[in-house]
Order: C-alpha cells, then sequence, then structure tokens
C-alpha cells in the first residue's frame, strides 16, 4: 500500500468515525417517516385518542412522564416535526404545569443529543477552515454563548432545529448549551402545554365536520395563551432589532 493509499484510508476512517451518530440520527428519521409516524403524532389521532391517554397517565404516572421525556428527547433529535402538537398534548394529560416541565427536560435532553452529534461530525473541522466574518462571529458568540443563546430559544427569530445545531460550530460548552437551552425554552413550551390544558373545552366548542385543527383550539379560556406566543413572537422582533443586531461580525482589530 502506497503512502498517499494509507492517507486516503486513514481519512475515510476518520470520516466514518465523525459520521455514526449523524447516521444513526438519519436512520431513526427515515425509519420514522417509513412507519408513518407523523400519522400517530398528528392533531387529529391525538383527539380521538385522547381520553385512552389520560386515563393512561393517571394510572402510570411516573411511566408515563418518563416515557413521554424520551419520545420528546428522540423527536427533536431526529428534527420530526410534531413538536407543537405533542406538547399540546402534555398540557391536556399531565397538565400545563408538569406537562411544561416535562417537555422542557425531553427537549433539552434531544437537542443536547444533536448538538453533541453535529459538534462531532462537523465542529472543529468547519472552525479550521471558517475565516473572516465567520471565524469573527463564531469568537463573538463564544463571548457571550449564554445570552446569545438564550435570547435565539427565547423569541422564534429562527427554527428551533437550525438553533439546536449552530451552536456546535462555534465552540460552546455543553453545559452552557444545556442552561440556555433549558431556561430559553421554558415560555414557550408552557404556552403551548396550557394550550392544551383547555383542550376539552376546545373540542366541545368545535361544531363543524372534517378534520380538527389547532385553529379550533381558539376559545376564551385560550386566549391567554395565543397572546404568550404572540408576546414571544414581538418580543424575539424587538431583541433581533436590538440585541441580536449587535451580535454581529465582530470588526478585527489592528
Amino acid at each position: 500500500m502506497t503512502v498517499s493509499e494509507e492517507a486516503d484510508g486513514t481519512a475515510e476512517k476518520s470520516w466514518v468515525q465523525r459520521l455514526w451518530p449523524i447516521a444513526i440520527i438519519c436512520v431513526v428519521l427515515g425509519l420514522a417517516f417509513a412507519f408513518d409516524l407523523h400519522r400517530y403524532l398528528s392533531l387529529q389521532a391525538f383527539l380521538e385518542s385522547r381520553e385512552a391517554l389520560k386515563a393512561f397517565v393517571a394510572d402510570n404516572m411516573l411511566l408515563a412522564g418518563l416515557g413521554y421525556i424520551l419520545i420528546y428527547a428522540v423527536l427533536v433529535a431526529i428534527a420530526f416535526p410534531a413538536a407543537s402538537i405533542i406538547t399540546i398534548a402534555a398540557g391536556f394529560v399531565f397538565g400545563w404545569l408538569v406537562g411544561g416541565i416535562l417537555t422542557v427536560v425531553g427537549a433539552t435532553i434531544g437537542a443536547a443529543a444533536i448538538f453533541l452529534a453535529a459538534k462531532h461530525a462537523f465542529g472543529d473541522v468547519l472552525r479550521r477552515k471558517a475565516g473572516g466574518a465567520i471565524k469573527r462571529f463564531a469568537e463573538g458568540f463564544q463571548n457571550d454563548a449564554f445570552s446569545y443563546l438564550f435570547v435565539l430559544r427565547l423569541t422564534p427569530v429562527l427554527p428551533f432545529f437550525a438553533v439546536n445545531i449552530a451552536p456546535a460550530f462555534v465552540n460552546i460548552s455543553l453545559r452552557t448549551y444545556v442552561l440556555a437551552t433549558f431556561f430559553g425554552i421554558m415560555p414557550g413550551s408552557f404556552v403551548y402545554t396550557f394550550l392544551g390544558s383547555g383542550i376539552d373545552q376546545a373540542v366541545a366548542n368545535v361544531s363543524h365536520d372534517g378534520a380538527v385543527t389547532v385553529g379550533d383550539l381558539v376559545t376564551t379560556e385560550m386566549t391567554i395563551a395565543l397572546f404568550g406566543l404572540c408576546g414571544l413572537a414581538i418580543l424575539g422582533l424587538i431583541l433581533k432589532k436590538t440585541f441580536l443586531k449587535g451580535r454581529g461580525p465582530v470588526e478585527s482589530k489592528a
């Protein structure tokens, strides 16, 4: 074997070692779609089985709570598009407070998993090859990582999945990532679980035929939840124009 072939083999092995966590995530995501998991995690499916779910949770609170955390963590880690529905469901079966806490824990675990996978696969490679504005931006992020990430979590400025993996490329610590995620997603999680806690009254008010949508959950009792979502959206716009605007690439110094 030549020196060149040996080097290529080493590089190939290195990439295999780097990408195995991402590969596992992709496989699990593919299986989730292959088995039509989205059909079982839809709003309609939840509404049809909500009483059975509530009865199961009442009889198996600890098991149900741990199972929910695990399921939520996996769904977040593989970026499966069902977070809002199952958060609403948690508010219904666990109550808004317990459901919100379980959601925050599960989402934080799942986000940490995809963060570590992305960091393991691509983080140091991108940092070595990055230059100019990207490198300076990364340095600026690291200087105030908790505040920056907390604001991104608190408000819907960027998609949740994008915020899960972006910090992996700027070398922030896992501890900072977990703390900023845990506290940053609390308000939004509690708003959605509060929305779910009033679902029985909302369904009772639905008078049309056909599939029930999230819009059908709007009742007088749910107004506070909707105001909460609007408040977070407005806060996001304000912070984007103030806090985040000043956190762009920093000027290089001579």
